[in-house]
């Protein structure tokens, strides 16, 4: 959203990404590594995040939708290999063949699709084999790929389809030393093994995630795949913070308060009355809700500190429930707050502002949700 006036901001700091992507690459060591920049760069902005990226060492971008691969390449971002794995029958295959995009075959009907956009097109479509390794997610199970490899390897024989690469997700990266990280590489690399003696002649291999980037080595293969940790928060937050993993979170939230005002003892503040005033006290009410993607679920009662924000070096909480469009916090009875004092909602944490990770701790949640949500009339500012 651009030309209209809000009263917040999500500045995002393009450079902390660009470090962070530098960060992740010495960690790859030989690895290329793929920036995923799906749901709008995790709520950061598609392009800007994207140009990041690639200025900080990515040679791989990674969307899961293919409107947002077409995107990149309407913009101009042409040089940098583009893979979209995440479509349904009916997706747009010949504008991504045109638009020199790698796309991922992840079920049996997709193989016909992707033949008839390359004779459509008359371009040989670039694939990604997406293998179900023990996720139970999206991707070919080893029965559907045994089945599908012979018709694969003719449509590879007749130009209108390249193997480039085996892509595969892990379920427990995140999880120190847990078997079936080591149980999925070993179905992986037969997977590998078996494509290429049917005659693929694979690019890349790819398996980690963040997390794995960062824990997981023997799991690097050609290429990685970081996504969370591109925009500097940890991915594995019980074990170590984005500090100490050498990332710096990209994104600020911040607003305005709207409203300052004294209110008495006994007040209830916002819908329901869950947080009711213990003394003569001054309010503000932020202009952010649950529309603009701050989460319900940070809602505060007298018992339970709602999400944390930063107002004049202070660290308060939400009181009350979360609205569509606002929330309240108790400023304190002695407070000199007023309207159009900044209100920092979550940050990097450098100036013991909260994080994406604490509002992530309060609502049982993670932080790729808290960031990712962002509404998108929120404006993003770039610096």
């Amino acid at each position: 959203m651009t030309g209209a006036w809000y009263p917040a901001r999500a500045v995002v700091d393009t450079a902390a990404i660009s470090g962070n992507v530098r960060t992740l690459a010495r960690a790859a060591g030989s690895a290329q590594v793929m920036a995923v920049v799906k749901a709008d760069a995790y709520g950061h902005g598609l392009l800007p995040s994207a140009r990041a990226a690639l200025a900080g060492g990515a040679t791989w971008l990674g969307v899961a939708q293919t409107g947002e691969a077409l995107a990149l390449r309407t913009a101009g971002i042409v040089e940098p290999r583009v893979l979209t794995w995440l479509y349904a029958p009916g997706a747009p295959l010949a504008d991504l063949l045109v638009a020199d995009v790698d796309v991922s075959l992840a079920a049996p009907w997709a193989l016909d699709g992707v033949v008839a956009a390359a004779r459509a097109t008359g371009r040989t479509a670039r694939v990604h084999l997406k293998v179900d390794t023990g996720l139970g997610r999206n991707g070919l199970t080893g029965p559907q790929l045994d089945d599908l490899l012979p018709a694969l390897m003719r449509a590879q024989a007749d130009g209108a389809v390249v193997v480039v690469g085996i892509w595969s997700h892990l379920a427990f990266a995140d999880t120190p030393d847990h078997p079936t990280v080591r149980a999925q590489a070993g179905v992986f690399e037969q997977t590998v093994a078996a494509t290429e003696r049917a005659g693929a002649r694979l690019e890349v291999r790819h398996l980690a995630n963040s997390a794995a980037v960062l824990r997981w080595p023997s799991v690097h293969y050609d290429l990685v795949r970081p996504g969370l940790a591109v925009y500097g928060l940890s991915p594995i937050p019980d074990q170590a913070t984005s500090a100490q993993l050498g990332l710096v979170p990209a994104m600020t939230l911040q607003a305005h308060l709207a409203t300052v005002k004294l209110v008495p003892a006994g007040q209830g503040l916002s819908y329901a009355h869950q947080y009711v005033t213990t003394q003569d006290t001054t309010v503000g009410i932020v202009p952010l809700g649950y529309a603009d993607g701050i989460p319900r679920h940070a809602s505060g009662t007298n018992q339970r500190p709602g999400g944390p924000v930063q107002v004049g070096g202070r660290r308060l909480a939400v009181a009350g429930r979360v609205c569509m469009d606002q929330f309240v916090l108790d400023l304190g009875p002695a407070a000199t707050d007023v309207p159009g004092d900044l209100v920092t909602v979550f940050g990097p944490g450098a100036d013991a502002e909260p994080t994406a990770e604490d509002w992530a701790q309060t609502c049982g949640t993670i932080s790729y949700e808290i960031v990712t949500r962002l509404g998108a009339q929120v404006p993003r500012e770039y610096v």
